[in-house]
């Protein structure tokens, strides 16, 4: 059983203790804390390059949220957890869109995008919430991609809308970069 579902399900029982009306479906506490009835998916992370040191690469993290979340998509914070080079982004050129990378549908408007350094977490706040029942994915722009090759982990957590928000943590994505030949000239590795 999933943390998540254990963690709805004890807020779910703990909202109806409090006296919670269920006509919004969201769980939430006495003290404001908003969290999904059904948490989203994490359902695909991927790059449109997983060559080392390439520039104008984009990452891709599609979500999932069910038409039974009960609140809106608020808020996705992406953290890198593993790889050998800290990884810099664009931030200001993250997007986001309905559907998948390959079925790209209505592009979806960013309140903002930010990075805590200290945690090596980006924050990508969406206006509006994104509503269930849709799918979402957010397009990160890195400055270049990493210079050493190997596996690079990051994980994904989802916030509803409101006040108070209660994240749920839903998985990692994890993206594999290849060494492109560094040991050839520069002029031969021209794209």
């Amino acid at each position: 059983m999933r943390v998540s579902t254990i963690f709805g399900t004890t807020l779910a029982a703990l909202a109806s203790f409090w006296g919670v009306t269920p006509a919004t479906q969201a769980v939430q506490l006495a003290d404001g804390t908003v969290s999904f009835e059904k948490p989203p998916n994490l359902i695909n992370v991927t790059t449109t390059y997983n060559e080392t040191d390439v520039w104008g690469a984009t990452y891709y993290f599609t979500l999932k949220l069910p038409e039974n979340a009960g609140e809106p998509l608020g808020r996705v914070t992406i953290n890198q957890r593993q790889g050998l080079d800290d990884i810099r982004f664009k931030l200001e050129d993250s997007r986001a869109f309905e559907g998948t990378p390959r079925k790209k549908g209505e592009k979806l408007t960013l309140k903002e995008v930010t990075k805590n350094v200290e945690t090596n977490t980006i924050s990508v706040t969406f206006d509006p919430p994104v509503m269930p029942g849709k799918t979402v994915t957010i397009g990160l722009r890195p400055v270049r991609n990493p210079w050493s090759s190997g596996v690079y982990i990051f994980g994904v957590t989802a916030f509803p809308a409101g006040e108070k928000p209660y994240g749920l943590y839903l998985g990692v994505g994890r993206l594999q970069f290849y060494d492109n030949d560094k040991d050839l000239p520069f002029t031969w590795r021209l794209r």
